[in-house]
């Protein structure tokens, strides 16, 4: 959908080509509106300052936050051969200082006043976006300002060098380091010629960054880096006439700049299949994908590609599921997209095909999934189905106030209007049966396409016949080989302005408003809470059944997971097809899920559907269908998923760190979903016993959030009203000890771009009073960017892209884990820095720093009740962990009275270092023996399981 994926792309937390937003060059003809577009528009005022650039305003008083978003008109698309990459790294470049704004107080100071920050490039723009309390509205403007026209001076070799490890360390993250990391870049290469401005993928090539000059970067500033290139929206608890004023003062005086030439489309043809390969160091399964070319965005083409996307592939009656998983069984979830851009546009099916599976037969299965389609095409009802999901995803998309301000940033500067907006999602429900079908026979079928198999470097023998092997370099990771860096300051001239720059005081302080909670129990014994607010006509809910993996009988570990997908797969009076129609026809999203301690039935819901919604659920929930054959698909589809998660590094540390902690008897100490061996061993009649057994209302609680009344709410509960059952108590699970000495683990995984390391034990449950004061201690070490752990290990040392610490809640003891991906030849040296910090954390922990931490967690309130999910995860807490319905004003109170001693008292006494274990997940061959200079004896060996090896 248009309208959810220029949101998804805006949303980038500094990504790179995941999504892409829309852009203006072709529009559909006006069509009729739709009902989402007929019931709710987003008010908003935008005007134009005299240096060109256009601001957008939109008031939502409903809490007391304001929200700012700036869409720079300039992507990757913009870049030069030989400098690719560059509009990602300018945009990393844009979070250090500015002429009136001091080094790291953009990562430092906005959250550390209880806000959010980050900014995304994509293929065509780059975004800058942030959310405050309104007290700290002046000081964002203050930021952006200062960023938008005044930082160009304030750059310099130390911080560009600095920027530029930081980026690659991204890219080795999300691209070197990870099954099929390398898939976009392959496909772009072929699709599109050299030269054209889609040849290149957003993160750019290393030699490219790497080679990037400080001239480089005041050229691209000046070229592109102007306000009449540029979208300010602000959005949220605003006064019109006073933002207007505030934004003259402190953007105004910015120099206009000549705004840059519009793109013109330049869509390509292939004249012939091209078949592309590549052994992938971390793939475990084989996977094949096909790229056709196809049109810019905002064609009326665009609107029906997206559409077929989603009959191709799109739930049980999509042809390609139907014939690929269903007939065939080559997959466990095939999968179709299109993305049309600013200036071209592709069109994708991808498959990752089951275990050994020859990706030649898997392409066969595509084209005669095609021609069925071609045949055959789609019912009225599926059509119907995907506009009745579009209009509940409108709403969605506009939810909170940074969702608002992106859309209308995104639809201003890309298709010429805010406003645009209404005439997207209009344009989206006119897509014809006859667009369809015209589109699939002019872009996709019998036409060439970009045929890329990626397969598990020792299975070549996987590839589809005929390709040619891709150009994909790998990066090799020397010792010593990263240039050093120093930051010192900069010495220039001040720009001289009118107004003053100084940073701006903050204003008065929002107060914390928790919402109205109302319970409910039904006459079986279920418990019903919920919150009632009417700003957008929805309702989400979750139904949570305590037991989950908890509950799994031994040795079949996965059982609860495999039960709760049953349940999707039809009722007693539906096929999976037909349920999921009758969902879809609905417009909301329904299903069964497992964790480790519950199984939660979830869903959203247009509030008028609510009740008919609730009957499709409590059918789901008491008449399961059973089906072996669906059975035999969903425990192959696991078996998979288990088999592809031994190629990413980041899953197996997780597992294995895990498994060192609570060991084989402990429900944490298995991998959710179990393993091989206990997946294997689980029969259909294993799972029906434990629905039995475990599916009862004396244990479960119906959580719902949205624009209806408690009575209305209970009324439709009451199609719940015949489930009957006894309540069991989880069993209690194994204390856990600390170590006491740490020691360190290694896994390996043979040429690793990077390490993954995990630092950390266990602590308590999360309904433990001391828990909530251990995650507040842990605030400055490792809660967000601005804490020594990010500081340290990205800001300082460019050792890797983020390095976190934080603890998950649960009932039983939960984790404290710190972590990172760490560039591989730097492992030992972040080692020796996770066992400083933390290791010093105590007696390093000054008053500053508990004020810090007051200062971000009573601002950060302001937002906890912003959208319908942060009030449920909310609910769910207080049902979860047995918490007052004012916890979070009782957290709040906590750290208003928090002292030094407290936090002193807790450090000590749960973070201590000297219990820790340490876990690595990298390359052994040159790293396995430099550990050792850690200080904590040479390192276990262990294999991805987490057994010990030597």
């Amino acid at each position: 959908m248009k309208l959810q994926k220029a949101l998804i792309a805006s949303l980038l937390l500094t990504l790179w080509g995941c999504s892409e937003p829309p852009t203006p060059q072709q529009t559909a003809q006006p069509q009729p509106a739709s009902p989402a577009a007929s019931e709710l528009r987003v008010d908003y005022e935008t005007y134009t300052l005299e240096n060109g650039l256009t601001v957008v305003l939109h008031v939502d008083k409903s809490d007391p936050i304001v929200a700012m978003a700036t869409v720079v008109h300039v992507g990757s698309n913009r870049e030069k051969p030989g400098r690719t990459g560059f509009a990602h790294f300018f945009e990393h470049m844009s979070f250090n200082d500015s002429e009136n704004v001091p080094k790291g107080a953009n990562r430092k100071m906005i959250p550390e006043l209880g806000g959010t920050r980050n900014g995304g490039t994509w293929s065509d723009g780059t975004i800058y976006y942030e959310v405050v309390p309104k007290d700290a509205f002046d000081k964002l403007l203050w930021i952006d300002s200062d960023r938008l026209g005044y930082m160009i001076n304030t750059v310099d070799q130390g911080t560009l060098e600095r920027e530029k490890q930081v980026v690659k360390n991204e890219k080795r993250q999300r691209v070197d380091n990870r099954p099929y990391g390398h898939m976009d870049h392959v496909v772009r290469k072929a699709l599109y010629p050299q030269g054209h401005p889609y040849n290149w993928t957003v993160i750019g090539d290393l030699a490219d960054l790497q080679a990037a000059t400080l001239d480089d970067v005041r050229e691209f500033y000046n070229q592109f880096y102007m306000p009449s290139n540029a979208t300010l929206v602000i959005a949220g608890d605003i006064d019109i006439q006073q933002t207007k004023q505030k934004v003259e003062r402190w953007f105004g005086e910015i120099k206009a700049g000549e705004p840059s030439a519009p793109l013109e489309p330049q869509p390509v043809t292939l004249e012939a299949d091209k078949k592309l390969y590549h052994l992938d160091n971390f793939a475990k399964l084989p996977l094949v994908r096909l790229t056709y070319p196809t049109v810019e965005q905002y064609s009326k083409d665009a609107y029906a590609l997206d559409a077929l996307a989603r009959l191709l592939s799109n739930g049980k009656n999509a042809v390609l599921y139907k014939t690929l998983v269903e007939e065939l069984k080559l997959a466990p979830s095939p999968n179709a997209w299109s993305s049309t851009d600013e200036v071209a546009g592709s069109f994708t099916i991808n498959v990752q095909a089951n275990a050994d599976v020859q990706l030649d037969n898997v392409y066969a299965g595509i084209q005669q999934a095609l021609d069925d389609f071609a045949k055959n095409g789609f019912t009225d009802a599926q059509l119907q189905t995907i506009k009745a999901e579009q209009e509940t995803a409108f709403y969605y998309s506009i939810e909170s106030i940074l969702d608002k301000a992106l859309q209308l940033g995104i639809y201003n500067e890309y298709a010429g209007s805010p406003g645009f907006i209404e005439q997207d999602i209009a344009n989206i429900s006119a897509v014809t049966r006859d667009d369809v079908m015209r589109v699939f026979k002019q872009y996709i079928y019998q036409q060439p396409a970009v045929i890329a198999s990626f397969v598990p470097k020792d299975q070549p023998e996987l590839i589809v016949t005929g390709s040619a092997k891709a150009p994909v370099v790998e990066e090799e990771i020397v010792p010593g080989q990263e240039p050093e860096f120093e930051e010192k300051p900069v010495e220039y001239t001040k720009t001289p302005t009118q107004h003053d720059r100084s940073e701006p005081p903050l204003s008065e302080l929002p107060t914390l408003s928790t919402p109205d909670i109302w319970r409910n129990t039904l006459a079986n014994g279920m418990e019903v809470i919920g919150i009632t607010t009417t700003e957008l006509p929805v309702v989400n809910f979750a139904l949570t059944i305590d037991g989950g993996q908890w509950l799994d009988p031994a040795g079949k570990t996965g059982t609860a997971l495999l039960m709760a997908q049953m349940l999707n797969e039809g009722t007693a009076t539906k096929t999976p097809q037909e349920l999921e129609q009758a969902i879809g026809q609905l417009g909301a999203q329904l299903s069964v899920a497992a964790n480790r301690d519950a199984i939660t039935l979830s869903g959203r819901v247009l509030a008028r559907h609510y009740p008919a919604l609730m009957e499709l659920a409590a059918e789901m929930l008491l008449a399961p269908r059973w089906d072996e054959n669906e059975f035999n698909r969903l425990k192959s589809t696991r078996l998979t998923r288990i088999k592809q998660s031994e190629g990413n590094a980041a899953r197996i540390a997780s597992n294995v760190f895990s498994h060192l902690l609570y060991g084989d008897n402990h429900v944490a100490g298995v991998p959710m979903g179990g393993t091989k061996e206990s997946v294997e061993a689980i029969t259909l009649d294993d799972v029906k016993a434990y629905y039995d057994e475990v599916i009862s209302p004396k244990q479960a609680t119906l959580h719902v959030v949205g624009a209806l009344a408690p009575e209305a709410v209970t009324a439709a509960a009451n199609a719940l009203s015949q489930w009957q059952g006894s309540a069991i108590t989880l069993p209690a699970q194994p204390a856990v000890t600390a170590v006491t000495q740490p020691t360190v683990y290694f896994v390996d995984v043979p040429d690793a771009k990077q390490s993954v390391i995990y630092v950390g034990k266990t602590v308590l449950p999360a309904s433990d009073p001391d828990f909530y004061a251990i995650d507040f201690a842990n605030e400055r070490l490792g809660g967000g960017m601005s804490a020594r752990l990010g500081q340290t290990l990205r800001i300082q040392k460019g050792y890797t892209y983020g390095a976190y610490s934080y603890l998950p809640e649960a009932r039983y003891q939960v984790p404290f884990i710190a972590a990172s991906q760490v560039r591989t030849n730097v492992t030992l040296e972040s080692l020796q820095i996770f066992k400083e910090l933390i290791g010093q954390y105590q007696p390093t922990y000054q008053q500053d720093d508990l004020d810090v931490a007051k200062n971000m967690v009573i601002k950060a309130n302001s937002r906890r009740f912003e959208t319908l999910n942060s009030l449920l995860d909310m609910l769910q807490n207080i049902s979860r962990f047995d918490l007052a319905e004012d916890y979070i004003a009782q957290q709040q109170g906590f750290v208003q009275s928090a002292t030094l001693e407290e936090i002193h008292r807790v450090i000590n006494t749960y973070l201590n270092e000297q219990q820790m274990i340490y876990l690595v997940v990298g390359d052994a061959a040159t790293q396995l023996e430099r550990i050792e200079k850690l200080g904590y004896g040479k390192p276990v060996v262990l294999d991805i399981y987490g057994n010990k090896l030597h």
